[in-house]
């Protein structure tokens, strides 16, 4: 965790057990009050890795347990999600996250 001019940053990382494959990089969602966004990009290796900028500061075990929650139900390989977030709610963050996995190939093969 650091941070700077007001943005606090957190990286976590979780191992992954369905690989996303090849895809193109999927953008949801947009920077401002009470929202963010989301990038979803392939990544080597079989971990699903997390970057947050956020300027809602010393909220990290909120989003433990939110990205914690979304890797439960999409334990993606092969991933790297980059954050941009501007004081959303963790239902807004949920909702993105599930939105940037519907726009992978793999969404429509699940069980």
């Amino acid at each position: 965790m650091s941070s700077h001019a007001g943005i606090e940053t957190l990286d976590f990382h979780f191992q992954g057990f369905r690989p996303a494959g090849a895809f193109a990089p999927v953008l949801v969602g947009v920077v401002g009050s009470g929202n963010l966004e989301v990038m979803l990009e392939p990544a080597a290796g079989n971990q699903c890795s997390v970057h947050v900028e956020t300027s809602a500061r010393g909220f990290g075990s909120t989003w433990q347990a939110v990205l914690e929650d979304f890797h439960q139900r999409h334990p993606l390989a092969g991933v790297r999600l980059s954050i941009n977030d501007m004081g959303a709610t963790p239902a807004v963050v949920g909702l993105r996250l599930d939105q940037a996995v519907a726009e992978l190939p793999l969404q429509g093969n699940q069980p």
